[in-house]
């Protein structure tokens, strides 16, 4: 009785994980693969790596690694495309750690603000600041898709290999 009961709330515990993971991709804050990545392993876990097998686990690590790659990547390549000053990508990482206090539409939209206020404190310019932060705006949300796609192939990697 009771390892049925723990192994019902280990199971609780992937649901939870991934949950939250998939929250992650969307806000910038939280390691969204990662905790998508640690679901699906202590699923494997649970299940003695039975039907998730050592393989699905590294494949969902590597898709976890690009994860994070695209994470770190996404709004900065955006501000270069455009070049971007040293303060408007200053700018844009305050307005994303505001953003997280601030709800969704602050984790939306401070990046832009805070990557063109940057911009706009080092060249003076409001359409150059503009440009910077709409640039470093589409870069973080091409980002966002990018790791929700990653972490849903993850999850669906996962489900299928438990079911099939």
């Amino acid at each position: 009785m009771a390892e049925t009961s723990l192994t019902i709330l280990a199971w609780i515990g992937v649901v939870a994980l991934i949950v939250v993971g998939v929250l992650g991709a969307v806000v910038p804050i939280l390691p969204g693969a990662v905790f998508v990545f640690a679901g699906i392993a202590l699923g494997a876990w649970i299940d003695d790596f039975t039907r998730v097998s050592g393989t699905v686990v590294i494949i969902a690590a590597v898709l976890m690694a690009l994860a994070w790659i695209v994470d770190y990547l996404s709004a900065m390549l955006g501000a270069q495309r455009v070049g971007a000053s040293r303060q408007a990508v200053i700018g844009a990482l305050i307005g994303t750690v505001a953003g997280v206090f601030t709800g969704l539409v602050g984790v939306l939209f401070l990046p832009l603000v805070g990557a063109a206020v940057g911009e706009f404190i080092a060249v003076r310019d409001v359409p150059r600041a503009g440009t910077v932060g709409v640039a470093t705006w589409i870069g973080m949300i091409v980002g966002i898709a990018v790791k929700l796609a990653l972490s849903f192939m993850m999850i669906g990697l996962f489900v299928f290999a438990l079911l099939f």
